[in-house]
């Protein structure tokens, strides 16, 4: 995968949390959001974000991505405009910075809500 790709996702639509989720989260850990990407998923559990990248042509491979929320030093929130299309959550960390679209329809002040609650604990 790319560097640039692995920065940047664009969220579609809120989804069921994927039953294989369940494998990934430790004790005390749990699901509260999940994400549609086109292929992948996106999920916000009390610890971090986790990134599912679907692979292959079946996408039955997935690579998986950790954003723990002690690890994001700033945010910033970008709402749609009038002419826009996305909202933009940015997140920098102590590995870099990514970028979080979200699609028409998809509240990013409820994205704002969620970090900011796990961040400043």
């Amino acid at each position: 995968m790319e560097i640039k790709s692995l920065l940047e996702w664009t969220l579609f639509a809120q989804c069921k949390v994927p039953a294989d989720v369940n494998d990934l989260l430790t004790n005390n850990e749990k699901a509260i959001a999940a994400y549609k990407t086109f292929r992948d998923t996106a999920i916000f559990t009390n610890k971090r974000i986790i990134m599912r990248d679907a692979q292959g042509m079946t996408g039955k491979k997935a690579e998986v991505y950790s954003i723990p929320y002690d690890s994001i030093i700033i945010w910033s929130t970008e709402n749609a405009g009038l002419l826009d299309i996305n909202s933009e959550i940015c997140l920098w960390t102590k590995l870099g910075n990514f970028k979080i679209k979200l699609s028409k329809g998809v509240d990013v002040r409820e994205f704002d809500k969620l970090i900011a609650n796990y961040v400043l604990r």
